[in-house]
């Protein structure tokens, strides 16, 4: 007699379907095998299914157990599938109907005690069990997460033993509700920066056209204070976005209780992130930032000091909307439609606005890994920081100096003039600094964008 059951495998962010069958065979050695491709963790379930049978009162049958993972071709990775196999498991040995898993997908990582531990992916396992007509059985943390499926079935019980009353009559789970749609961080407001009027220009036309940008400037002169607030220029998530964006985030785990938001997303990853860490991959191929940042904000603070392989892998994203992460066995998309805002210094060797060009080593890193990124913004804004005196003092930008113009493209150069300061110097530290000679820099900001 076999029993079966129906759970899903991750592919990105979509859900394959998964037959799990079990069957009792009498054999003189009692045993417990897994197949059907399992990676680790799941050839370690039959463990974690028998500690959880313990914990509720139930002994393992004294017969060679063999449970099927089909299709059998298909990875299968997590530890969602302890659920379906212990409920594939009770209707083999009786204790609940065979017929009582017909029409439900099961996820869920049984613990020892009988607990049903939460898991990522809830999401996407619910929209995909809606559209094969099925209902979802999932741990009770991710019900309110499975609920924003719509009108897919939801069962969300705390334990083992909760399900099967449930099963037997005995007991009635009720439909979980959706999750709050919680308000994020508070917005950083524009007005907040003080000066900078042809950067802020440059920041307003990029979250209107949705156009990369690039900042170029000094140590202190409000780069990422001036990417921090592009979500808040930029509109919330449509429906549409909020469901893919809430699947990504659902795939990394990245969901707690249900909770989701319509603010755009912002990633700011650290320059030592490895290409793995930005494009996706590890062992089980987990999104990366640029996928985490789907429909929002990729910001890339200190583009130089990022390594070349790191920053080519974002070609494709950014050309295709989409990251292909390729492994032996499988290739795994995951959306990446993400606005890109990078910031660099001009000159590696004092980071300052100053006579001297970059050094041939600071010109190398810039031409050999910001180049190809560089390439693809639309539009990028060079910043200074002003001097307090108020002496006007004009300079030409030079045309290697700039990884914009000194690409095929033809610019625009616009030139605004600002009285400002920096917001985090005083006048007094300014003043020094400019007498010192340390600030050898025009008082203007130079806003460069690409002329179609």
């Amino acid at each position: 007699m076999v029993a079966r059951a129906v759970t899903v495998a991750f592919d990105g962010v979509d859900a394959r379907r998964v037959d799990v069958e079990v069957q009792l065979v009498g054999a003189a050695q009692p045993s417990f095998s897994v197949v059907g491709l399992p990676d680790k963790a799941v050839a370690e379930s039959r463990e974690r299914v028998r500690g959880a049978f313990a914990g509720i009162g139930l002994a393992l049958p004294p017969k060679r157990i063999i449970a099927n993972l089909a299709p059998a071709d298909l990875p299968k990775e997590g530890s969602h599938f302890d659920l379906p196999i212990a409920l594939a498991l009770l209707a083999a040995m009786g204790v609940i109907p065979l017929d009582a898993l017909d029409g439900w997908c099961a996820v869920g990582e049984l613990g020892l005690s009988g607990q049903i531990a939460p898991v990522g992916g809830t999401l996407p396992a619910a929209v995909t069990a809606s559209a094969m007509g099925m209902g979802l059985i999932c741990p009770e943390a991710n019900g309110p997460e499975a609920a924003w499926a719509g009108d897919a079935k939801i069962l969300a019980p705390r334990s083992l033993i909760g399900l099967i009353n449930h099963f037997k009559g005995t007991q009635r789970l009720s439909q979980p509700e959706p999750g709050p749609l919680k308000a994020g961080e508070a917005v950083r407001d524009l007005r907040e920066v003080k000066g900078q009027e042809g950067a802020k220009r440059a920041l307003e036309i990029a979250a209107a056209g949705g156009h990369n940008l690039l900042f170029v400037g000094p140590p202190g002169s409000g780069k990422s204070m001036l990417a921090q607030r592009l979500p808040g220029l930029l509109p919330p998530l449509t429906p549409q976005e909020l469901l893919e964006t809430s699947m990504v985030w659902s795939v990394a785990g990245m969901i707690e209780r249900g909770a989701i938001t319509r603010d755009r997303p912002f990633r700011s990853p650290h320059h030592s992130a490895s290409m793995a860490a930005l494009t996706g991959g590890g062992l089980r191929a987990r999104p990366g930032e640029v996928s985490l940042a789907h429909n929002g904000v990729l910001f890339l603070d200190e583009l130089p000091e990022f390594s070349p392989q790191a920053l080519d892998s974002l070609r494709q994203p950014l050309e295709t909307g989409e990251v292909t992460v390729a492994r032996a066995n499988a290739h795994v998309r995951y959306p990446a439609r993400f606005q890109l805002v990078a910031a660099m210094n001009p000159c590696g060797r004092v980071a300052l606005w100053s006579g001297f060009p970059p050094s041939g080593r600071w010109r190398r890193r810039i031409s050999t890994s910001s180049r190809p990124i560089t390439i693809r913004s639309v539009m990028a804004s060079m910043i200074c920081r002003f001097s307090p005196s108020g002496s006007w003092v004009q300079r030409a930008v030079r045309s290697r100096a700039s990884p914009i113009a000194s690409s095929r493209d033809t610019a625009l150069i616009l030139r605004t003039s600002s009285s400002a300061c920096n917001r985090g110097s005083s006048s007094s530290s300014c003043s020094r600094r400019w007498e010192s000679g340390a600030y050898r820099r025009p008082k203007s900001s130079l806003v460069i964008s690409r002329v179609r």
